[in-house]
């Protein structure tokens, strides 16, 4: 389990660089179903980009400890099921998005339990183990 925990927490963290950057260079192109939503939202898109950027970097700094911090990932996956919470309201709100939107509400309401629950395995993992396994780069 401990493994399986380095393993998102590095995806988790590269993942979320990787759409920060996108949503930073593309702004409302980056966004599935906006068209153009204007200068307002392309701007907002764009910072909140840079932001998704640092959020993955946390994750990334965390899997770099030794162990991987159960509190870290806890609050780092209560942010990401916030995320998740928020699409809720929106759809409470306003009705249906566009099907790619409803896709990744469904991964920020499924994957914060896994992180839950695997946030301590290193933690618990023999002190052996976890010198063992390679460090994320």
């Amino acid at each position: 389990m401990a493994r399986a925990l380095r393993v998102l927490t590095q995806l988790m963290g590269w993942t979320c660089v990787a759409i920060g950057l996108l949503h930073v260079a593309l702004g409302n192109a980056a966004i599935p179903g906006a068209g153009s939503a204007g200068t307002t939202i392309d701007s907002w898109g764009r910072f909140m980009g840079a932001s998704f950027v640092g959020y993955g970097l946390a994750w990334l700094w965390a899997a770099r400890q030794r162990p991987i911090p159960a509190r870290t990932v806890r609050w780092l996956a209560g942010v990401f099921l916030l995320g998740g919470v928020g699409r809720l309201f929106s759809l409470a709100v306003h009705g249906w998005p566009q099907w790619f939107q409803i896709a990744l509400a469904v991964i920020e309401l499924s994957l914060p339990p896994v992180f839950f629950w695997l946030a301590d395995a290193e933690e618990r993992a023999p002190h052996s183990d976890v010198e063992s396994m390679p460090a994320g780069r």
